[in-house]
């Protein structure tokens, strides 16, 4: 049965912004490695088209960017979206029964699935269907933005915490 994993870089007052914050060099490392062992990654689709950056080579990269990219690509992908008509490579469009369609991966499938948005991960946790989060802090206070958590969580239990490089730590939390 695969694991649902909700991470995402978040800043000291609890929200998230891919372009006020991002990883160093230890922490992309982190999520290369990371990304290379997942079974997939389910997104909603702001997430997704942001992501979609990784489909393309794009000039300056540095080798990091590279492996990222390659990893990602290599990747499956479940894009939960009721908007979009198409997605990219090496993904699957779910625009039908979420949680039917969720708990089938679930089931169907071993390893980790990673869940990246946080609109798609609220109503996720709603259905009982996230087994852990990661919260990667970074020491940076935002003061407003989207909030890793929205709306009511069950309780939390802390099961592991580390340090990533220099200025991040990664608090693991899986449902009371």
């Amino acid at each position: 049965m695969a694991k649902l994993v909700v991470g995402m870089n978040q800043s000291l007052d609890g929200y998230v912004d891919h372009q006020a914050f991002a990883p160093d060099p230890v922490l992309f490392a982190h999520f290369i490695d990371q990304t290379r062992g997942l079974t997939g990654s389910l997104y909603g689709r702001g997430l997704y088209e942001v992501m979609r950056y990784w489909d393309d080579e794009q000039a300056g990269w540095d080798d990091a960017e590279r492996d990222f990219a390659q990893a990602w690509r290599a990747q499956r992908k479940w894009v939960v979206s009721r908007s979009l008509a198409s997605v990219g490579p090496n993904a699957t469009l779910v625009n039908d029964d979420v949680a039917a369609a969720v708990r089938g991966l679930k089931a169907d499938l071993a390893g980790e699935i990673d869940v990246g948005g946080t609109i798609l991960a609220q109503s996720l946790a709603t259905l009982g269907l996230i087994d852990e989060y990661r919260l990667y802090l970074h020491p940076v206070v935002l003061g407003a933005g989207k909030p890793f958590f929205a709306g009511a969580r069950p309780p939390l239990r802390l099961t592991t915490s580390e340090r990533i490089g220099e200025h991040v730590i990664r608090l693991t939390y899986v449902p009371a």
